[in-house]
């Protein structure tokens, strides 16, 4: 790439630290409202800039790839989860793909184990009775949850995030479970006290709490189908604060409204939205996605987005390029 400055179009504001970066190195166009472009305005980006920093509510697809102009040649992605890129047709057009991998690891731990807490120990539906103010004082059968220490917990998907967890919760004193796509090394096996399942179909049937930790593939796509839950004991909760195709979100939706599981609590939704039916259920925690929404993170994954495209700038790979094999 030549030395001038890159012509850059960022899909939604960020924040202003990031910003007044962004426009001293780069000839930079900011989303001017809160909602995702259109696919016209994402096509017009890509026909007239150089790089485009999109978020996981923007899908590029082939169809918007192949109507790229020629000087677009590098997508830096404004977080970790590519899955709404398509990579692979990226990589035949020349156009490279960067993420921010290792920058929210620690916030979205934090918010898997604050998930694991409130379903286990009802904390929202203790909220719900202090803000309705129908609480009379204490009572030694009200609102009884359960304790988490001693209990199983399965970590599906043991990268960075997985192990965090893990960290946590030993702190907590659970009992570590994972299942991963490659079992990890025994000293750090030994390190976080995980025992490994090679089948997840029995780790699954023997886990008080499942996390979902694992990216969204296509091989994890409803990874954890309508059999696969009803593996889980009827007293286990499952978390998710990965993505939510991961899940079957109808098949969790009917177990949890039977009681074949126990709770669950919910940070992302199969394609984003929210089946209607899971609001209402007094066993289900929900939060919108906000397992890395600190702003510490934001303002680390907007470093890290200018970490890749300075180099490219410059004629070399960013440090964070996707490569689709490695998904």
């Amino acid at each position: 790439m030549p030395s001038e400055r890159l012509s850059v179009v960022v899909t939604r504001r960020l924040p202003e630290a990031v910003e007044a970066r962004m426009r001293e190195l780069f000839d930079v166009r900011f989303g001017e409202t809160e909602r995702p472009m259109t696919r016209e305005e994402l096509s017009e980006a890509m026909r007239s800039a150089d790089v485009l920093v999109p978020n996981l509510r923007d899908r590029i697809d082939q169809t918007l790839i192949a109507q790229a102009g020629p000087n677009f040649r590098l997508i830096a992605n404004y977080g970790a989860g590519v899955d709404h890129i398509d990579v692979a047709t990226c990589r035949q057009r020349g156009i490279l793909v960067s993420n921010t991998p290792g920058v929210v690891t620690e916030d979205t731990a934090d918010m898997a184990m604050a998930l694991i807490l409130a379903v286990t120990r009802r904390i929202p539906e203790g909220l719900a009775r202090m803000q309705s103010q129908d609480w009379d004082g204490w009572s030694p059968g009200a609102l009884n949850g359960g304790r988490i220490a001693g209990r199983r917990l399965g970590i599906l998907g043991m990268g960075r995030i997985g192990r965090a967890l893990a960290q946590r919760a030993n702190a907590f004193g659970m009992q570590v479970h994972y299942h991963n796509r490659r079992r990890l090394r025994p000293e750090i096996e030994e390190e976080y006290k995980a025992r490994y399942w090679e089948s997840l179909d029995q780790m699954v049937a023997r886990m008080d709490v499942l996390s979902i930790n694992c990216p969204h593939t296509p091989s994890t796509f409803h990874l954890m189908n309508a059999r696969r839950l009803k593996l889980m004991k009827p007293d286990a909760v499952i978390v998710n604060t990965s993505r939510g195709e991961v899940i079957d979100q109808n098949a969790l939706t009917r177990m949890l409204k039977s009681s074949a599981i126990a709770g669950a609590g919910l940070d992302v939704y199969e394609f984003g939205q929210v089946n209607e039916e899971l609001r209402s259920l007094p066993n289900v925690v929900m939060l919108p996605h906000m397992g890395s929404a600190t702003t510490e993170g934001r303002i680390e994954m907007g470093e890290k987005v200018i970490i890749n495209i300075t180099p490219f700038a410059d004629g070399h790979r960013p440090p964070d390029q996707v490569v689709p094999g490695t998904l």
